[in-house]
């Protein structure tokens, strides 16, 4: 049932008009009556008690989406009986549909501009954690605003990922000429099903015509006419690469958003510009209609109805012509084989006999298969490697420990070329432990709610580290600290308080206290744990609400360094080991903030990232000379971003976190910043907080 105008829906938004309707729901056009803001209301009519759990949990998700090509989703709710509704920025302007029915085939560079935001959007959303898969893309949800800024809107169909689970908001849709024929459930949606119903749409705007459907495709019942056939203006480069995006097979398409804006890009050079900077012409004012409205003898028919038209698929009709070949096929060769056999029997009885009976007595023979199990190599066996004075990475092996069956094992605490870190490959974070010469990670932690944030005992026996923690966040109002032995045993839970949210780990290097971040009183505060007998004090005394964070210690434990929080910037602030003598040591105004500190062993330089405290940058890394009036030095470490640093025992080389629209990902190189090299590189996990392991005492 539609809404009808000026409905009041969730006492909050006025129904304005319909935007559209499909078979799921509608969309409507709301004004917020709490803010006095325009609104997209996206409805759902899927109700039943499992899609209502899965939209709470994606609306949370997508409310997070932060992107120039995106609308932000600022609400959701459940109306009990009625539906779901997921409540987004609206979009003023025309979509891509009503801009192929007002001018016909689109310019080829404004198509390309088109593309290349989209791609910026999709490798946004593919690149979340989970990832979202936006499943309906069409012209009718590529939104082009009064400014020419372009959207991919309507989110109602969002798929995200859980790990190996994957949970849809409402149902499937398919629109028939958009949707790759996986979608129609021949196989398992990815983030390469967007990329098809990119190229699909493109298509469509470069020809005035909706390409042939993908399930038809697959049946072999229908094949893509060649775009340039459509449209012989369309140059060859920009066709091989739409083409290549709508190929059947997933395996065969672009294998990211950003291989295909690449290929996009590189088919014209003149439609080189910055990221989120791709802008079209504004479509027309109301004014500006009325003065010169267009008819639709100007557009290109299209050869079927816009987007929605029924489809009937070929499927089963294949599939019974499939079958009838194969039992004639099969028929046939029986018949064959027969005749074959009973013709050696008639004919030839002794060699048959001689064939098949010697056969039947080599297989009664034959040996009992391997049924050796093979033994999982524990934690402190991973075999030792030999120090030198330059570390090259070798090839990314499995990740998975390598069988030994001879040796000595490496004792407690290894040496420095092992180290823990935090990892979502298998859905929810845990702590690995890996050596830096190949991602040979085993599992220290299995916590149901996830774990990370390791910090290692002076040792290298222990670990302390924090849970629940399912993916990176800023901060975890809900975890607690726990302690753990190096090989996975040996599970302790620290101390908390009631509804506490303590996390920030830093295990002292004399190894007698925890410090860590708590949440305890309403706000980040830093906190210390003994170790032995367990008590717990408050380190610093700040203003109500103002927070301290990212306790680091020095080489001797005598100080720590910690993120102090003014207004919206972090300055970097130092303290005795019991909290006294607190004192800024740097700081960069309103504009920078600076977190994430550091001691180098030596204790004669402190490391830290600095980004804007005003807008999104990735972090670079400064470095601080302790006692010294000179100005912090950024070093030059050639990524995108470095965060999280942490020192090798022998102070050589640092290990750190580099993140950026392609996950987080564990990076080490020399502590001058040169030969870097990848830990871990999967683009379809995150990979954070490494630590590295200590080196045992003499």
């Amino acid at each position: 049932m539609i809404l009808e105008h000026e409905t009041l829906l969730h006492n909050r938004y006025q129904i304005l008009e319909n935007l559209g309707q499909g078979g799921m729901g509608s969309v409507y056009h709301a004004i917020d009556q709490n803010l006095s803001v325009d609104v997209a209301v996206k409805e759902n009519l899927f109700t039943t008690e499992e899609y209502a759990r899965q939209f709470r949990l994606e609306a949370v998700i997508l409310a997070n989406i932060r992107h120039p090509n995106l609308p932000r989703v600022s609400d959701h709710f459940v109306i009990a009986g009625e539906g779901q509704y997921l409540v987004m920025d609206f979009i003023e302007g025309e979509d891509l549909r009503q801009r192929m029915e007002r001018v016909g085939i689109l310019p080829e560079d404004e198509v390309i501009s088109i593309g290349a935001a989209m791609c910026d959007a999709l490798s946004y959303l593919h690149s979340r954690k989970p990832p979202i898969l936006h499943r309906d893309i069409k012209p009718g949800n590529v939104k082009i605003s009064p400014d020419g800024h372009i959207f991919l809107v309507d989110f109602g169909l969002a798929k995200v990922y859980q790990g190996n689970q994957a949970t849809t908001t409402g149902a499937r849709a398919m629109t028939p000429g958009y949707s790759p024929p996986e979608q129609y459930g021949t196989a398992r949606t990815d983030t390469r099903t967007d990329i098809y119903s990119l190229g699909a749409t493109l298509y469509a705007a470069l020809t005035g015509i909706i390409p042939e459907d993908g399930l038809a495709r697959a049946m072999d019942n229908a094949q893509l006419t060649p775009l340039r056939k459509r449209n012989p203006e369309v140059s060859r480069h920009l066709a091989a690469a739409i083409e290549k995006a709508m190929e059947v097979d997933p395996g065969d398409r672009f294998q990211s958003a950003d291989e295909f804006k690449v290929a996009l890009l590189n088919s014209k050079s003149l439609t080189q510009q910055l990221l989120g900077s791709y802008t079209i012409a504004p479509p027309p004012s109301a004014e500006e209609r009325k003065s010169d409205p267009k008819n639709a003898s100007t557009a290109v028919p299209q050869s079927t109805p816009p987007e929605d038209y029924p489809f009937v698929s070929p499927r089963k009709k294949q599939l019974e012509r499939s079958r009838r070949r194969t039992r004639s096929v099969l028929i046939a060769l029986l018949a064959v084989f027969g005749v074959a056999m009973l013709g050696a029997l008639l004919f030839f009885p002794n060699a048959v006999r001689r064939l098949l009976i010697p056969s039947f007595a080599a297989a009664t023979a034959m040996p009992a298969p391997n049924t050796s199990v093979t033994q999982i190599v524990p934690i402190d066996h991973i075999p030792a490697v030999t120090a030198t004075s330059e570390i090259l990475p070798t090839e990314t092996q499995p990740a998975v420990l390598p069988i030994t069956t001879a040796g000595s094992p490496t004792p407690i605490g290894a040496d420095y070329l092992q180290i823990a870190y935090a990892s979502t490959r298998t859905g929810i974070s845990q702590i690995y432990l890996t050596n830096i010469l190949g991602d040979q990670a085993a599992a220290i932690t299995n916590m149901s709610g996830g774990a990370c944030q390791p910090s290692w005992s002076p040792d290298g026996s222990r670990l302390v580290f924090i849970s629940p923690c399912a993916i990176k966040k800023d901060n975890y109002p809900d975890s607690s600290l726990f302690i753990i032995n190096a090989d996975g045993s040996g599970l302790k839970p620290l101390p908390t308080a009631p509804g506490g949210g303590d996390f920030e780990p830093a295990w002292s290097p004399d190894g007698k206290y925890i410090a860590f971040t708590s949440m305890r009183d309403g706000y980040m505060q830093i906190y210390s744990y003994k170790v032995e007998g367990g008590s717990i004090r408050r380190l610093v005394d700040s203003v109500v609400n103002t927070a301290a964070r990212q306790a680091a210690w020095a080489p001797n434990s005598s100080q720590i360094v910690y993120s102090y929080q003014r207004i919206a910037a972090y300055e970097l602030w130092v303290m005795s080991n019991f909290g006294a003598n607190e004192k800024q040591i740097f700081t960069s105004g309103d504009v920078l903030s600076n977190q994430h500190p550091i001691w180098t062993p030596d204790g004669n330089y402190i490391l830290f990232s600095q980004r804007s405290a005003t807008e999104f940058t990735f972090p670079n890394l400064l470095s601080l000379k302790v006692g010294a009036n000179l100005p912090a030095v950024q070093m030059s470490m050639r990524v995108l971003s470095v965060e999280d640093v942490d020192y090798s025992p022998d102070g050589l080389w640092i290990a750190y976190e580099s993140g950026g629209d392609r996950g987080y990902h564990v990076l080490y190189s020399t502590s001058s910043g040169a030969n870097q090299a990848r830990i871990t590189e999967d683009v379809t996990f995150d990979d954070f907080d490494p630590a590295w392991r200590p080196l045992p005492p003499p």
